[in-house]
């Protein structure tokens, strides 16, 4: 049964403007970079920003931390970090006579987890549970994290040294994997005129209270699927599993992604259903990260590129639905 008639379409519309608004004041010329972060601050996922360094990604970050009044934490990954430095340790306090536990970076709305392939393997998955249930488990307790939580990870594509790639398990965490690129140069010039601030310095005001966000997520579950689209996504999948290029096609959790995302596309726009463009604008983001090639080639952009080719393909052959 449909909840199209319960979900204030237009309010979320307003509500996501505001905040698209307020963020692009610091983040210029990165609409379609800010959407897609929105979309999956919506959709309760996590997004892998895949780019080279300095082009504003912890900017965007924090700015969205910001313009919903909720906590941010950047965590930057190195060699050497173990997953207590991230997750937190429990300590023996000697008046108590107890173990106490210290919450370590993640214990945040917003988390930057800046150039995550730099860890090794055991730090990387310290990130599983917590991204696919926002919980945490230590010593017996269990933590939940405080909604809304999203994590955003970066990692610089071209630089092999000393990194760590992210494990299949651990990219299947991600929602979508995106870039920035660089800005178009007018905004360029007004990034100039603007003068070099740190991310931190940034002048960004909450234009959407927590409890909103929190709300708005909600609204994303009942976005209304047609049968015609669920076939469409289905049948999406379907066809990367018998392209013969994949090593193997997406997984069931992928459709499931896809779906989010394309309900969260739809509330952003200001709809209580989903289109089949909200489907086919979502493909690449979601599936792209989730796939590899047979065959795989030593630079990891032009294999990215043959992917999104492969699947722009697929989307061209498989017909709308009606």
């Amino acid at each position: 049964m449909s909840n199209t008639n319960v979900i204030p379409a237009p309010r979320a519309l307003e509500t996501v403007d505001r905040l698209r608004q307020n963020i692009e004041r610091t983040i210029r010329g990165k609409t379609d970079a800010v959407d897609k972060t929105i979309i999956c601050l919506l959709a309760g996922g996590h997004v892998l920003v895949e780019d080279l360094p300095g082009l504003g990604k912890t900017t965007l970050a924090y700015c969205l931390a910001k313009s919903i009044d909720c906590s941010f934490s950047r965590i930057q990954f190195t060699s050497d970090m173990l997953p207590s430095d991230i997750i937190g340790v429990s300590i023996y306090d000697e008046r108590t006579k107890e173990f106490s536990f210290k919450k370590g970076p993640i214990f945040a709305n917003i988390v930057l987890a800046d150039e995550i392939n730099r860890t090794t393997p055991k730090t990387q998955s310290s990130l599983l549970e917590v991204m696919g249930r926002a919980k945490i488990s230590v010593d017996g307790q269990t933590y939940t994290m405080p909604p809304p939580f999203l994590v955003i990870a970066t990692q610089n594509p071209v630089d092999y040294e000393g990194t760590f790639p992210l494990p299949e398990s651990q990219m299947d965490r991600f929602l979508m994997r995106m870039e920035m690129g660089y800005p178009e140069f007018e905004y360029e010039m007004q990034i100039l005129k603007g003068g070099h601030l740190h991310y931190d310095q940034q002048e960004a005001e909450p234009v959407v209270s927590r409890q909103e966000v929190v709300e708005l997520q909600g609204f994303v579950r009942d976005v209304y699927v047609e049968d015609t689209v669920y076939e469409y996504i289905v049948r999406l999948a379907s066809a990367t599993r018998a392209e013969e290029s994949f090593r193997s096609g997406v997984s069931p959790r992928g459709t499931l992604s896809l779906k989010a995302a394309a309900q969260a596309r739809a509330l952003a726009n200001g709809r209580a259903f989903v289109l089949p463009e909200d489907v086919s604008e979502m493909l690449l983001p979601v599936f792209g990260h989730r796939l590899a090639l047979r065959k795989p080639m030593s630079d990891p952009l032009e294999e990215r590129r043959s992917i999104e080719g492969l699947l722009t393909q697929l989307l061209e052959k498989t017909p709308d639905p009606v």
